[in-house]
């Protein structure tokens, strides 16, 4: 192999002001909003808000959460059995402000839905999908979190469409 083929193929963080050119291109991007809740091992819950997630498989149906490994919730989620994810709507903005307190903060205020004996749900969050941990994946500085969905609650007709879209909040909705 050549050396001018080798040196195309370096790897992209040594390339000057690629991840800055790269971080600008992915905000053009509209992503969901989610939060992505579990217990930690004291039966605290814990959370935080990605919009790095998407349907993997329909049999069996599967979801991923792409996680940031210099989260401080990082850790807790990745060795929880059980996890929610709240696909957010128009109007729970200020479900998303909770979560940008301080990790031992983000609950504070919110109520729990009856349904939280397995992983906290936010009440009054329009759409939750259920998870059981089925996968852990490598993924650069993420972890790639794959989750078996076992129940959906909500209504998926009328919920979502809360977007991250270009550094800010964005709604998705059809005509």
């Amino acid at each position: 192999m050549s050396p001018a083929l080798l040196a195309d193929q370096a790897p992209a963080d040594t390339r000057p002001g690629l991840a800055e050119s790269f971080r600008a291109a992915m905000s053009a991007l509209a992503a969901p909003v989610t939060i992505v809740t579990c217990y930690d091992d004291q039966g605290r819950p814990r959370g935080l808000t990605a919009s790095a997630v998407s349907s993997l498989s329909l049999t069996p149906p599967l979801f991923l959460v792409c996680l940031d490994r210099a989260s401080r919730t990082h850790d807790v989620l990745t060795v929880a059995e059980d996890f929610a994810v709240h696909l957010l709507g128009p109007g729970e903005e200020h479900l998303v402000e909770h979560f940008r307190r301080p990790a031992e903060h983000r609950f504070d205020g919110l109520c729990l839905g009856a349904r939280s004996d397995r992983a906290p749900v936010i009440a009054g969050a329009s759409l939750t999908l259920h998870c059981v941990r089925h996968q852990l994946l490598e993924g650069g500085d993420h972890t790639i979190l794959v989750g078996r969905v076992t129940e959906v609650s909500g209504e998926p007709a009328h919920s979502g469409g809360l977007l991250w879209h270009r550094r800010g909040f964005a709604h998705a909705r059809r005509a």
